[in-house]
This record gives structure tokens, C-alpha cells and sequence, in this order.
């Protein structure tokens, strides 16, 4: 299986509103998947997620289409940086863990 973990660095705290929405319509896209697991948390600037998917190709088709697609197009309105890594991995693993792997991303 494939979990990919975001962090989403907003340029000020009034574009957490804008994310907020993007947010909601990528949930409602989110159930219509093969997903296995989603957490996310966040507060002020820096936001999190975390998703679990059954295989490479659930994760692609995903995040290139739909409500996901719209939001990574217009991510530099409002995000100061994201940082994106895919591990394989067979559980969603503890926030610890999950920022410690963000920390050896390169992007």
C-alpha cells in the first residue's frame, strides 16, 4: 500500500478559509475512492494530511483529477510551500513519525 503525507504551509492565517473550502470539496472526492485510511490536523499556518491508499494507481488517479487537481493548481494563491512524500507503508503511521519523513523531502 501506498501513504502519502502533506504538509501545507499557508502564506497568511486568512487563506486557512480558502483552504478550508478546497478541504471540503477534496473530502467529498476522497469518499468516492479506494482510499483505506485519512487523518489530518493542523492549526495557524501549517496543515497536515495523511492518506492510505490500496495502490499506486488509486493514489494517481486521485490526486490528478477532480476537486484534488483544482486545489494543486491554485495551491500557489495561498500556500507559502507544500511538501509531498509517498512511502510504502501498511498503516497510517503516528504524527511523529509523519514529520520526521517530511523532513527529508527535497520540494
Amino acid at each position: 500500500m501506498k501513504l502519502t503525507i502533506t504538509q501545507i504551509d499557508l502564506k497568511t492565517p486568512f487563506h486557512f478559509f480558502r483552504l478550508s473550502l478546497y478541504a471540503l470539496n477534496i473530502l467529498k472526492q476522497l469518499k468516492g475512492t479506494n482510499y483505506v485510511a485519512f487523518r489530518k490536523r493542523g492549526i495557524w499556518t501549517r496543515h497536515y494530511t495523511m492518506t492510505l491508499w490500496k495502490t499506486e494507481k488509486d493514489l494517481q488517479e486521485f490526486s490528478r483529477s477532480g476537486a484534488h487537481l483544482e486545489a494543486m493548481k491554485n495551491s500557489s494563491k495561498i500556500a507559502r510551500q507544500i511538501k509531498t512524500i509517498t512511502i510504502d507503508s501498511d498503516t497510517l503511521v503516528d504524527w511523529k513519525t509523519a514529520m520526521e519523513y517530511l523532513k527529508t523531502t527535497n520540494n
